[in-house]
């Protein structure tokens, strides 16, 4: 297992590079589609949008190697992530290249959402330190149905500066990675690590100043394998939903922060905008490379957070929860000085 699981992540890492390499080359030379600079963006020239096709590669064809040759039977859980995975990619692909309609993508969302019910993957309990409560079935689906959605859309909303939805990626896939290695679930560590390697790949050409963004095809692949892995892990008792939430909180947070005070502000939701507190960190001075950095360091720290938190007794889980929860308030407050400094 150890040798196979050092393959798929060298494959996955060195594809995932070389599409990556691939593709800008393309792109220089005039193929593909390109993002073009508009009210929401911070990058003022147009720059190739398919670098998630690399991501998508890179990740998926090793893992489908070393799947087809091991002994084991492929987890039903993996079909229907493959399932809902290439709905997503196919409809965000689309809208890369020729705009898709809201409602399109909206269906299509929850169409993969359906496909991970379909194979067993769903939000079935209510589980927090020394609390767990089985969610009634209605419940249950309207829950998991809206999870899935948002994750892949807020990943979405998030991949706006260079290298900053890639770097989630490494530390969070990685952090389910290390989960899965603890909860001894080969089939699960394979597909996390391979994720996390093929997008350490892809920020070879990501990192600021970034050369090729991620396009709806991989931020929206990526929020989807974000959601199911979560869903799977949890469904197979690895860790806690929570924990997961805990490393991808620096999206999690920030995006869902932002939502509900756009809607308390009663703007147009579907109109593009720049109040992400990455975004407002950038328009309030500091380079994409700074904010980068600063971004990892939390990223990193809460990917480690959520790989430990299962280890501890449940007053320290509580008093994680509580301390990560002071420590997002503060950030938030930070910001909003840095803003009041800058104007």
């Amino acid at each position: 297992m150890n040798l196979t699981l050092a393959l798929v992540v060298i494959t996955a890492l060195l594809l995932s590079a070389a599409i990556t390499r691939w593709l800008i080359v393309r792109a220089a030379a005039g193929w593909g589609a390109f993002d073009q600079p508009n009210a929401r963006s911070l990058h003022r020239t147009p720059i190739p949008r398919t670098g998630g096709v690399a991501v998508l590669c890179g990740g998926a064809m090793p893992l489908l190697v070393a799947l087809l040759l091991s002994d084991d039977a492929i987890a039903p859980e993996l079909l229907g992530l493959g399932a809902a995975l290439a709905l997503v990619a196919a409809i965000s692909l689309l809208d890369d290249v020729r705009q898709v309609s809201p409602l399109m993508r909206l269906l299509a969302h929850g169409g993969a959402a359906i496909l991970l019910m379909f194979n067993g993957l769903h939000w079935s309990i209510l589980e927090l330190p020394e609390l767990t409560l089985p969610l009634p079935s209605i419940m249950a689906t309207g829950l998991t149905l809206c999870y899935v959605i948002w994750m892949i859309n807020l990943y979405n909303f998030m991949d706006g500066l260079d290298g900053f939805a890639g770097g989630m990626t490494v530390s969070g896939f990685t952090a389910l990675a290390l989960l899965g290695g603890i909860g001894g679930d080969a089939t699960f560590t394979l597909i996390a690590s391979s994720i996390a390697a093929a997008a350490l790949g892809f920020l070879t050409g990501n990192f600021p100043p970034a050369r090729i963004f991620l396009g709806d095809v991989g931020a929206a692949s990526l929020g989807l394998l974000a959601a199911g892995l979560s869903l799977w892990g949890a469904q197979r008792d690895l860790f806690p939903l929570w924990t997961a939430w805990l490393a991808f909180s620096p999206f999690i947070v920030d995006a869902t922060w932002t939502l509900l005070l756009r809607l308390l502000r009663r703007e147009q939701l579907w109109k593009a905008h720049r109040s992400h507190h990455y975004q407002r960190l950038v328009l309030a001075g500091w380079t994409h490379r700074a904010t980068l950095l600063r971004s990892y360091a939390l990223m990193i720290t809460t990917a480690s957070s959520a790989v430990i938190a299962p280890q501890l007794a449940a007053p320290q889980q509580w008093l994680l929860l509580v301390m990560w929860t002071l420590i997002y308030v503060l950030l938030h407050w930070r910001v909003a000085a840095i803003e009041r400094i800058a104007l």
